[in-house]
């Protein structure tokens, strides 16, 4: 009993060990065939050529080079390979495999390319049908073969050379008037135009849907009125949030108007969260221009500071937190679905206004002198 159970130990330790190696000769094998298929990966065409090309001139038969690689190439790309030594005494991949192109040529893409530059502004439809080639043709070709990509045309306030000089020249002003901390207490000023129809973006408004049907019954479709109703309203906004909002019900804003119904609520506003040191600024509209408007600006008595019309630029929204920021945000807080009158557009525009974030306010007047900066660097 002693002698089997003894025997029966000593054969189970020899089985084990024998696994135990087995089991690493596995390991080790299979690691060994990985990191020689990453190297092959790694390795460029050529050295596979060269490669496949000594091993054939030593008598290497094509199977016998593909066990030596591991499986890096396909055995029918080896004899392949090996057909070409035998036939012209080299490898051969000049031309590549498959049928030949007979769309996607050279003289095609010379044509788009030449094309391109005589007129920028054309579509892939209208070249198909030039070159009489499909879509995905001349798509190809523009994205593939000659790196290109389709951008939209950026609308931007027309800049006269004169009008370049008096930016740059306003941005190097204002970086040598005001410190960072004297540009947070700037009160800009700014009036807009709202309507009935409100505001949709034609490119980014998508609708998900299996078809066109299906899309205007989840709402794909934008009515605008021919004369939509219209509301111009004042806002001032600064690095402590913005000001009441100055809604012109009816009529037209003249100067007269502009001092009696605006100013004051700037005024009140600017001393109520600056306590007295603080600058107004408005742009160069007729009502803001006029010489009793500027005059009444000047009085230190309504405004500690202001920005005349002889020192801010034209032309530039860019340069006014509520045109590149607060207006979005203020129409984007409005819920047009309930907008159907006049009346009910100005009950929107109150609640909406109440409902501009502290930070997106805070964060457009912060960048104001980045602006400042690139306008200079970039000559107005």
């Amino acid at each position: 009993m002693l002698i089997s159970r003894s025997i029966f130990i000593s054969q189970t330790s020899i089985f084990f060990q024998k696994m135990r190696r087995s089991i690493l000769y596995k390991a080790a094998y299979f690691t060994s065939c990985l990191i020689a298929l990453l190297l092959f990966q790694i390795m460029k065409s050529k050295d596979l050529q060269k490669l496949v090309l000594s091993k054939y001139e030593n008598g290497d038969g094509p199977t016998k080079i593909f066990r030596d690689l591991n499986g890096a190439m396909s055995l029918c790309t080896i004899e392949r390979w090996c057909k070409m030594i035998r036939e012209d005494g080299s490898i051969n991949l000049s031309s590549p495999s498959g049928c030949p192109r007979t769309v996607r040529t050279k003289a095609t893409i010379q044509n788009i390319k030449r094309r391109m530059k005589r007129q920028k502004r054309v579509s892939i439809r209208k070249l198909a049908s030039e070159l009489n080639i499909s879509r995905n043709s001349v798509w190809r070709v523009l994205k593939n073969d000659l790196q290109l990509k389709a951008y939209k045309k950026q609308i931007e306030p027309l800049l006269t050379d004169e009008h370049k000089a008096k930016r740059k020249t306003f941005a190097n002003w204002a970086r040598k008037k005001f410190r960072k901390e004297d540009t947070m207490k700037i009160l800009f000023s700014d009036e807009k135009m709202f309507d009935l129809d409100g505001i949709y973006n034609s490119q980014n408004d998508r609708i998900w849907a299996v078809d066109r049907a299906d899309a205007d019954k989840k709402g794909g479709v934008k009515q605008k009125r021919k004369f939509p109703q219209k509301v111009m309203v004042w806002l001032g906004a600064c690095s402590k949030g913005v000001s009441p909002l100055v809604i012109f019900e009816d009529g037209t804003v003249n100067h007269e108007r502009y001092i009696r119904e605006v100013l004051p609520v700037a005024r009140d506003y600017g001393n109520a969260v600056f306590e007295g040191d603080w600058t107004f600024q408005q742009d160069g509209a007729k009502p803001h221009a006029h010489k009793e408007t500027q005059k009444w600006c000047a009085d230190k008595n309504n405004f500690p500071f202001f920005i005349d019309n002889d020192t801010w630029p034209p032309n530039s929204p860019d340069l006014n937190p509520l045109d590149y920021c607060i207006w979005d945000e203020l129409a984007h807080a409005v819920n047009w679905e309930k907008v159907t009158s006049k009346k009910t557009l100005i009950m929107e525009l109150k609640r909406a206004v109440k409902k501009i974030r502290q930070d997106v306010v805070w964060e457009s007047c912060q960048s104001w002198t980045n602006r400042l900066y690139r306008m200079s660097q970039n000559d107005g």
